[in-house]
């Protein structure tokens, strides 16, 4: 099965109201082209699920801090808010809903949601704040809270490589968080740098299958990737011309 689409077409599923579950890590492993897509379409009241905001060198253009701009956003799941100044700001007004978790519960909750299971017990935010409404279990003498999945209607994750099937491969740490979130979604768009035929990846470096994409689309090649993020980092004086 081909699972190659355009861009525009695979971004036709992005309604207003739409919740997404993007991958990366600020920036690293993310969707560029699929988020600078969707915030070209102009859809509104998003509920975006990732584990961080946009970089703090986005300066409101880069990853996830052009769809607070422009208002796109209206609930944001994830572990960490503070590195886009915008969402900050947004939050701060009231204008977003922000729901925050442990990092390591985050994750925990989209696979559960992924795995099909009912939700996790962790001991993570026993005691705090982070415990308030949420269901409580003393399980051997150890009090455990419960966390209820997270799934999305629609996932965009970012890979390396993807042949024409959906088999995704990966490159170091740009894995991150899309080999969970593809698990996550009812509907998967694999964004990569290079589409190649079935068979030229080898099958230990699959990173995600097939059977959880249903559909791959053209990014930034790989040369035009590290520009982005060369710009990124000379926009912050971190790297030199």
């Amino acid at each position: 099965m081909n699972k190659v689409v355009e861009l525009d077409q695979a971004i036709e599923k992005v309604l207003d109201g739409t919740t997404i579950m993007i991958g990366g890590f600020l920036g690293v492993g993310a969707p560029l082209k699929c988020i600078e897509k969707i915030v070209e379409k102009g859809v509104r009241n998003l509920t975006i699920i990732s584990v961080v905001n946009a970089h703090p060198f986005a300066k409101g253009k880069f990853d996830l801090a052009p769809l607070f701009v422009n208002g796109q956003v209206k609930k944001f799941i994830t572990s960490h808010n503070g590195t886009c100044p915008e969402a900050v700001e947004l939050a701060r007004r009231g204008e977003v809903e922000i729901e925050f978790f442990p990092m390591g519960t985050w994750i925990e909750k989209v696979r559960a949601g992924g795995a099909g299971l009912g939700g996790i017990l962790t001991p993570t935010g026993i005691d705090t704040m982070v415990e308030d409404g949420k269901q409580k279990l003393h399980i051997n003498g150890r009090n455990y809270l419960l966390e209820l999945p997270l799934r999305a209607e629609i996932a965009f994750i970012k890979g390396y490589r993807a042949d024409r099937m959906g088999n995704v491969e990966y490159r170091r740490v740009a894995m991150n968080s899309n080999t969970t979130v593809a698990t996550a979604a009812d509907y998967v768009v694999a964004e990569v740098n290079e589409i190649v035929e079935v068979g030229e990846i080898e099958p230990e470096r699959v990173g995600t299958p097939s059977v959880f994409v249903k559909a791959v689309v053209q990014g930034y090649s790989f040369a035009e990737h590290q520009n982005k993020f060369k710009e990124l980092w000379m926009s912050g004086g971190i790297l030199k011309a």
